[in-house]
């Protein structure tokens, strides 16, 4: 019995090692979240550091919803030959949280935009930059996962990255991949912003009653 336990443990730490990864997607993920705050909510004026940042944000966005993408690692988890108990009570928590806390970043952030544009009196602007933004995440994770471009290369190689997306874009494949991760995005973050507006509402309502 504690031979077969210890042998679990060991498998456990092995398999938690194998995504040691997700350390560093998180905190891509949660860079843009981190800008969206600084930008939308803390900054006072709209100096030349703040359109800075603004394409910074633009640049690391995709991070958020690539992790949508891993899921991949964890199909090869499963056919890596790991016990049912390692899959079920391991890996598929550990991504369902990854990916939960990557997507809810990707939402947030979005979120905290159109609040700003609200608050600039440009509500109507709100959808539209939504949907821009969903197709250049999209572009995004594919130049990522496909071409290996990481949100660095958008920074210090714009122009690589540039040419590139371009040459991609006379493939049909490439442009219904993008087109099929563009639907997703949309109806997912769609999704996630309802859940985000019922649980602020929750919450608002819950400190209402205690006041």
């Amino acid at each position: 019995m504690l031979e077969r336990l210890f042998f679990w443990l060991i498998t456990s730490l092995q398999a938690l090692s194998r995504s040691r990864f997700i350390a560093l997607n998180l905190f891509l993920a949660f860079i843009p979240l981190a800008l969206s705050i600084w930008l939308f909510k803390i900054a006072k004026s709209r100096s030349w550091f703040w359109w800075l940042g603004l394409l910074t944000f633009i640049a690391f966005l995709p991070n958020a919803p690539y992790v949508l993408t891993d899921t991949i690692h964890l199909i090869n988890f499963i056919r890596s030959g790991y016990s049912i108990w390692i899959i079920t009570l391991i890996l598929i928590p550990q991504y369902m949280l990854f990916i939960t806390a990557g997507f809810g970043a990707y939402v947030i952030s979005i979120m905290n935009l159109g609040d700003y544009l609200k608050q600039q009196g440009k509500s109507r602007f709100i959808i539209p930059c939504e949907l821009i933004l969903h197709f250049l995440s999209a572009t995004g994770i594919f130049l990522g996962r496909f071409q290996r471009f990481n949100s660095w290369d958008f920074l210090t190689k714009p122009m690589d990255v540039f040419t590139t997306g371009i040459e991609n874009f006379y493939n049909p494949t490439t442009v219904l991949i993008i087109c099929i991760t563009f639907m997703v995005l949309t109806v997912l973050y769609w999704l996630g912003k309802q859940v985000a507006i019922g649980l602020s509402l929750r919450l608002q309502q819950a400190r209402g009653l205690r006041f």
